[in-house]
This record gives C-alpha cells, sequence and structure tokens, in this order.
C-alpha cells in the first residue's frame, strides 16, 4: 500500500461509495467495517455482507473503471487511505502484462457475480429477467436483436435465482406484452427501449 495516499478517518454510517456512481479515488480500508448492498434512501435496504480492514474497497470497480455495483457504508468508525483513480490506474500500466491480464480477468468474473448478486437483492424476477435477455442479446434478422438461448431454462432460472416454473412464466408475461416474441430457443426482443425500463438500466 502507498503509504503517501491520502489517509482519512470516516464516521460511523458515512456512505462510502454509492452504487452506479464513478468515484474519483480508489479505497484502501486500513481497519474498520463497511456494510456492502443496496440502500434505499439513506438506509441499508438489501444488505449483500461485510467486510474488514484490511482491504481494498470495491476494487474491482477501480481495476475495471467501472461505476461502482454496490453501496458501501461505514459500519463503525473506519480509517482509510484514497489514491486518484489516475494514480491507481497508473500503477496497474506498470504491471508485467501478465499479471495485469491475470488480474483483469479476475475483477471481470467478480464484476459478474456482484452484479448477479446484487439483481437478484434489488430486482424482481421480470426485472431480472429483462436485464438477463439484454445482456444476452445479439444482432438478429431484420435489424431486431435476438437471444440464443444455449442453455436448458432450469440452468437459465437458477442463474437468475428463481424456478423454471417462474421463468417461463415472466417470458409468456413479456410476449403478452409485446416485449419479446419467440418460444424456441431463439427470442427476439421487440422493444428493448421497454426491456431497459422493466430492467431499470
Amino acid at each position: 500500500m502507498d503509504q503517501s495516499a491520502e489517509r482519512r478517518i470516516v464516521a460511523p454510517g458515512s456512505v462510502l461509495l454509492k452504487r452506479g456512481s464513478s468515484p474519483a479515488w480508489a479505497m484502501y480500508i486500513e481497519s474498520g467495517r463497511v456494510a456492502l448492498g443496496v440502500m434505499e434512501g439513506d438506509a441499508m435496504e438489501h444488505q449483500l455482507g461485510e467486510v474488514e480492514g484490511p482491504f481494498w474497497l470495491e476494487a474491482t470497480a477501480a481495476v475495471l473503471n467501472l461505476p461502482s455495483a454496490v453501496d458501501a457504508v461505514a459500519e463503525g468508525e473506519v480509517v482509510m487511505r484514497r489514491i486518484a483513480l489516475p494514480k491507481f490506474r497508473q500503477s496497474l500500466a506498470a504491471m508485467p502484462v501478465a499479471a495485469r491480464t491475470v488480474l483483469q480477468d479476475v475483477a471481470t468474473a467478480h464484476r459478474r457475480q456482484t452484479e448477479l448478486a446484487v439483481s437478484r437483492l434489488a430486482k424482481d424476477a421480470e426485472a431480472r429477467c429483462a436485464e438477463w435477455l439484454l445482456r444476452h442479446a445479439k444482432p438478429g434478422e431484420k435489424g431486431c436483436q435476438s437471444v440464443l438461448l444455449q442453455q436448458r431454462k432450469r440452468l437459465i432460472a437458477a442463474q437468475l435465482g428463481i424456478a423454471p416454473e417462474t421463468l417461463s412464466r415472466v417470458l409468456r408475461h413479456l410476449r403478452e406484452r409485446s416485449l419479446i416474441s419467440g418460444t424456441g430457443r431463439v427470442l427476439n426482443l421487440l422493444d428493448p427501449g421497454g426491456l431497459r425500463m422493466l430492467a431499470g438500466v
């Protein structure tokens, strides 16, 4: 850890990260406990878990240069150091290529798992399904986006944290609302904008 990084003491209840925001800093927690999850207003509505220093806070977002996937709130007094994001990324660029590639691959896998966990906490079955369809969509015929179901529906349902029967019901509802079409292995996204509204993305 770069000891020249700015050191701060954070009061209990302080919001350290906001989901969807892009912090200007990479944050290293020296000591203290931080709750991770999804906030509604000023309260942690859905908690994914908690982490205790020493650790990097949401380093995945900093490594991939993405917005935070979770909200983070200090549960007690937290001692942290923070590094300006450009300086942090400059240090990553100085790593050997092989090490940097491994770090980015691990960060990408971790990000996907975090997004899935947050989606299960914060979104209902229809929103999760709409988000999954948008994420797996490819350009199809006549300019329409489509999703090829390469896995059995029970495996897709397991990824979404719902029962296979629930997935079938959700897909039927999406067809009835003219958001998708198709009943075989190919689903056409008739209204991607409507799906994005449903998914909240």
